[in-house]
């Protein structure tokens, strides 16, 4: 071969490369994209994540599948997202339990937090704490004081050690300096149980799930831990309102795909994801629920999982809660 034609087809084989992931991204999606779903149906992740990928899937013209896999706490479902094809068609959606807080709770993992990439934040859920009637206290302030003057008699329950729930009031106990005593169960429908029967004193739980028994009279809302009340108990005042902002505690949720994958396609899965998350059908479809749809970049996205991951650590620490 003559060593002009050489060159020529050299030339044309490193034209051909350097347009091939423009192509590529031209063309993506080209077949249906998986969105992992740590926990079981019927819980906020599985109700977020349905709703978003039918956005989704109108959007981007091919099918956004679920794919429910719980497990460990939502770590199985962030695993299998870990250690899949980093291609742009799997995403995972989980909040802050096992994003920001399974790193310091668990001895071992099977990803590292660096396994998976930020695409945005997607939603926050208010949570609220909530007593038994019985207690005397009718505001956060007032419950504080009451634990203050009574260490170790009052009790609040968790769906389990290391939880959202339970590190909640850690962190509120550590703040106010208080006693309180933990009493974890297997789930949150097992701690709201106890607490109408007046087995446990208070909880803190996502407003969704809290709402039909407050508006009941069966349990008593002393504040929402956020900036803002809840549309859905909009009587509630917010942590700001009540005087106890250092309370504020985020129940986010976030989209990840595996680590390494393309950054043309993470930007296309954070816009599609923004335009998803400020269209007024799914902004009325996630305030129905009681979720407070959230946007970043991937960028401001990975600072704040730095952020949280940090101050569940130290919440852990200051508990002297054991690794699991």
């Amino acid at each position: 071969m003559k060593l002009l034609e050489r060159c020529l087809i050299s030339l044309a084989l490193l034209v051909t490369a350097a347009l091939a992931p423009h192509a590529s991204a031209q063309q993506y999606p080209a077949k249906s994209i998986r969105l992992i779903l740590p926990f079981p149906p019927g819980g906020p992740t599985d109700i977020m994540g349905r709703a978003l990928v039918q956005k989704l899937s109108e959007q981007m013209g091919q099918q956004v599948i679920p794919d429910n896999r719980p497990g460990a706490g939502g770590n199985f479902g962030l695993e299998l997202a870990a250690k899949s094809p980093p291609d742009g068609y799997t995403m995972v959606l989980a909040g802050a339990g096992a994003i920001a807080i399974s790193p310091s709770l668990y001895a071992k993992l099977n990803y590292r937090q660096q396994d998976l990439a930020p695409i945005s934040l997607v939603a926050e859920i208010r949570i609220i704490v909530v007593v038994h009637p019985s207690v005397p206290a009718k505001s956060m302030k007032e419950l504080i004081a009451l634990a203050r003057k009574n260490p170790g008699k009052l009790n609040y329950g968790s769906g389990g050690i290391g939880t959202g729930a339970h590190l909640t009031f850690e962190l509120i106990k550590s703040i106010t300096k208080t006693n309180i005593v933990h009493v974890p169960f297997k789930g949150m429908p097992q701690g709201l149980v106890a607490l109408m029967s007046g087995e446990i004193d208070m909880l803190i739980m996502a407003v969704p799930v809290a709402q039909a028994q407050v508006q009941a009279g069966k349990v008593r809302a002393l504040v929402v831990l956020s900036t803002e009340r809840a549309s859905a108990l909009p009587e509630v005042p917010s942590a700001r309102e009540a005087g106890v902002e250092d309370y504020i505690v985020r129940s986010w949720y976030g989209m990840l795909a595996p680590a390494g994958t393309p950054a043309n396609l993470i930007g296309r899965l954070n816009s599609e994801l923004v335009k998803a998350l400020n269209s007024a059908d799914l902004r009325k479809r996630f305030q129905t629920a009681s979720v407070a749809p959230l946007t970043s970049t991937p960028e401001q996205f990975a600072d704040f999982i730095k952020t949280e991951t940090v101050r569940y650590a130290k919440v852990i620490k200051d508990a002297n809660i054991p690794a699991q």
